[in-house]
């Protein structure tokens, strides 16, 4: 793949990303546990952070600060030519983010499993698993 479509995947990235965190990923018919109907990153984010501080840290950490640093350092990298990030950090990241993705697909099945109200995938959820593949496929690719 040429390197110039790399730094516009990128760049996309850099504003695909907020889009992902305020997107819908589900919606949900009765789920106590977030009390609302739909459920994005963001919204997520902040109902752990009420109950579980510790765990809402964890999820803000992997699922926007890890994305963002390393898609902003690959994008000064690529227009500006200052590597912020060593390689293996660079992969670290977009793995880690690829971590979110599974743990989503995994709530789903448990809850879909338990029987508790009724949940559907949204938009958003794409939006964000589109987002973490390209981000891992570009920065393998050009490392």
């Amino acid at each position: 793949m040429d390197d110039r479509i790399l730094k516009y995947i990128n760049l996309a990235l850099l504003g695909l990303y907020p889009i992902a965190w305020f997107a819908p990923l589900i919606s949900a018919g009765l789920l106590p546990i977030f009390g609302m109907d739909q459920i994005s990153i963001l919204s997520g984010i902040i109902s752990m952070w009420d109950s579980d501080p510790f765990l809402g840290a964890v999820v803000f950490l992997f699922a926007i600060a890890a994305p963002a640093i390393k898609t902003l350092s690959n994008v000064i990298a690529d227009f500006f030519g200052k590597v912020l990030l060593p390689p293996w950090a660079a992969i670290g990241l977009a793995r880690f983010s690829m971590a979110d993705v599974f743990l989503i697909a995994l709530y789903l099945t448990v809850i879909k499993g338990i029987g508790v109200g009724r949940v559907t995938t949204e938009w958003g959820l794409y939006v964000f698993t589109l987002c973490v593949i390209a981000s891992v496929l570009v920065t393998v690719r050009r490392h």
